[in-house]
């Protein structure tokens, strides 16, 4: 495993809920990112966020990782989730807040 692997694995494996974004949850710089982050912060969720965009080994890195060829890329307790289509899709049926409540993931915002 090269260095950037073993970082991510570390923030995948080490936070609860670890979003891989373009820009930082205060200030996404694309807007599927932004979308993850509103439908992550109206549900109240606590979650890492990680710029992709402060290095290209990171930004590939991530893609490697999870075999997954966009930007944002939510993981929860180390599972990939899928990325903004399916985050959303997830969000509007309904099944993201129990996904994440079944996982022990706090979930403090009305859906």
């Amino acid at each position: 495993m090269s260095g950037i692997s073993e970082y991510i694995d570390s923030e995948v494996k080490g936070n609860e809920v670890v979003l891989f974004m373009k820009g930082t949850p205060g200030f996404p710089q694309c807007g599927f990112s932004g979308q993850v982050v509103q439908i992550l912060d109206y549900l109240g969720v606590d979650y890492k966020g990680i710029n992709i965009l402060t290095s290209g080994e990171l930004r590939q890195g991530i893609k490697d990782y999870s075999n997954w060829p966009t930007i944002p890329q939510l993981y929860v307790k180390g599972e990939f989730v899928g990325g903004c289509d399916i985050v959303r899709e997830m969000f509007q049926s309904g099944e993201l807040q129990p996904f994440l409540e079944e996982k022990g993931i706090s979930v403090k915002g009305a859906a």
